[in-house]
């Protein structure tokens, strides 16, 4: 079985990919390019795709900081040391719009193109900073957009099924499945605004979630910091 999965180098579509790949699907890998401040995770998204094995794994650009309109695609300051009760107050200037309409639009095209209608991404509705675009509600209306867009599904190849493993869970939960699965989080970068050489700062939204995931299995994070911890 074909998939393809949504990469972005990050610890959550990293656990979607070891999810996929352990559910027996061949990993069409698809990473976008599209101007982040954060594009050390397009090098980190490569080592993983050879990790986990992935058929091929292409890397495509699209510039969104042509649109601004959010901190990671614009010069923006990515707000730092909020509070739990901070980050689910509202949806935070790191949204970028339509982001993952765009990125399962790319995915859709592609998966049509090979002959499969499985998508995997790694949305999540529980430590998921507020993005609508994150939501099953959203995920729910593009299967269906796409099942009536697609040639393959109009004509009865192929359905759509766009799969969201961790939409579900807590961030210490996908952790403790990715963790179980072997995934090497060390590979992995989360930050929302690291440095040239992918150290984290361990004070965004991003960093916080993280932290807290890894300490809620009692395991220490093993990625780069730029303060140690």
């Amino acid at each position: 079985m074909k998939s393809v999965v949504l990469l972005s180098g990050g610890l959550d579509s990293t656990t979607a990919a070891a999810i996929a790949a352990s559910e027996g699907y061949e990993l069409y890998a698809l990473t976008v390019d599209y101007g982040q401040r954060h594009a050390v995770e397009i090098e980190a998204a490569r080592k993983i795709a050879r990790v986990v094995g992935a058929v091929e794994h292409i890397v495509t650009r699209i510039d969104l900081r042509a649109f601004g309109g959010s901190a990671l695609t614009s010069d923006m300051e990515v707000p730092k040391a909020r509070t739990a009760e901070e980050m689910s107050g509202g949806i935070p200037v790191t949204y970028v719009p339509a982001r993952n309409t765009v990125f399962l639009s790319l995915a859709l095209g592609w998966a049509e193109t090979i002959g499969t209608g499985d998508i995997f991404i790694g949305v999540n509705a529980l430590d998921y900073s507020g993005y609508p675009d994150c939501r099953p509600e959203f995920i729910a209306a593009f299967e269906r957009m796409a099942n009536l867009a697609t040639k393959a599904a109009v004509e009865g190849a192929s359905t759509v099924r766009i799969h969201t493993p961790l939409m579900n869970l807590t961030k210490a939960q996908i952790i403790s499945r990715g963790l179980a699965l072997g995934v090497d989080y060390s590979l992995t970068i989360t930050c929302y605004d690291p440095a040239p050489d992918g150290a984290a700062c361990g004070e965004c939204d991003s960093c916080l979630l993280r932290l807290k995931g890894f300490r809620e299995n009692g395991a220490t994070d093993p990625a780069l910091y730029r303060s140690g911890r």
